[in-house]
């Protein structure tokens, strides 16, 4: 030989076959390094399908500006038969939960609603 090595490039994968490993990553439990270094993929492919597959949840899940959105009330315990009791509690998808005391100072809620809104 010359000195020269040969690689094999190797083909480019679909679209189809990246949200197929994507997929198989999120269910996988493993690492992204193992994961990609068992795949043959590299770290920033993953990365990038990853950030764009969060993206597209986020907008599908998220309301756009001024829509509205369903709200379920429920009753609950009277604040006599609950002493943990709260004045207002916002469960959000996945599970968060946010809530303010019935003697919550408005102006703090005001910076709450601030803060969450550029979430």
């Amino acid at each position: 030989m010359n000195g020269e090595q040969k690689v094999e490039a190797r083909p480019r994968r679909t679209r189809a076959e990246v949200q197929q490993l994507v997929a198989e990553f999120v269910n996988s439990g493993v690492r992204r390094s193992e994961f990609c270094r068992s795949r043959g993929l590299s770290l920033g492919t993953l990365d990038r399908h990853l950030k764009k597959q969060r993206r597209k949840r986020k907008k599908r899940d998220a309301p756009t500006d001024g829509q509205l959105v369903p709200v379920e009330v429920v009753m609950g315990k009277s604040a006599s038969e609950s002493e943990s009791s709260c004045g207002l509690a916002v469960v959000l998808s996945g599970g968060r939960r946010i809530e303010v005391q019935r003697d919550f100072d408005a102006h703090t809620f005001q910076r709450l609603v601030s803060v969450l809104e550029r979430v």
